[in-house]
C-alpha cells in the first residue's frame, strides 16, 4: 500500500496536515483534502476529494476522526459519504481512532480498521 487519502473535518485541518507528514515520513504518498491547502467552494472541493478516493492509484483512506467538542471519534456527514465511496470502490478504510457509534454498524460491515492512534497498524 502506497497511496492514502486523508479524510476528516476541516475544523481539524492542522491535525490532517500533521498526520499527513507523519505518513509521508513512513514512505506513503498522502493526498489531503483540497481545503487543507487552499480555499475552494465546497462543491468543487468535495468532487475533487471524491475523485482522489476513487482513483485507481489510491489504496486506502485514513479518516482522522478526532474528538469534536464532546463527541468522541467524530465522523461528519461529508466524511461518512467519503467512507461510503471508499467502500464502494474497494479501498481499505482506516479510522485513526475508534468507531463512531452512530455509524458503528456500517463501519463494521464495511471492514473499517480502527488504528487507535497507531499509524504503524496501516498495512
Amino acid at each position: 500500500m502506497k497511496v492514502i487519502v486523508l479524510c476528516g473535518s476541516m475544523k481539524i485541518k492542522d491535525d490532517l496536515i500533521k498526520i499527513g507528514k507523519e505518513l509521508e515520513d513512513k514512505g506513503y504518498i498522502v493526498l489531503l483534502p483540497t481545503e487543507c491547502l487552499e480555499e475552494k467552494p465546497k462543491s468543487i472541493a468535495s468532487r475533487a476529494h471524491f475523485n482522489r478516493i476513487i482513483d485507481t492509484q489510491t489504496d486506502a483512506i485514513l479518516v482522522v476522526n478526532n474528538k469534536k467538542e464532546d463527541i468522541a471519534n467524530y465522523i461528519g456527514p461529508n466524511t461518512f459519504a467519503e467512507i461510503a465511496f471508499a467502500y464502494h470502490f474497494n479501498k481499505k478504510i482506516f479510522l485513526l481512532n475508534d468507531l463512531y457509534q452512530p455509524y458503528e454498524d456500517e463501519l463494521i460491515g464495511w471492514n473499517a480498521i480502527c488504528l487507535h492512534q497507531n499509524l504503524d497498524k496501516i498495512k
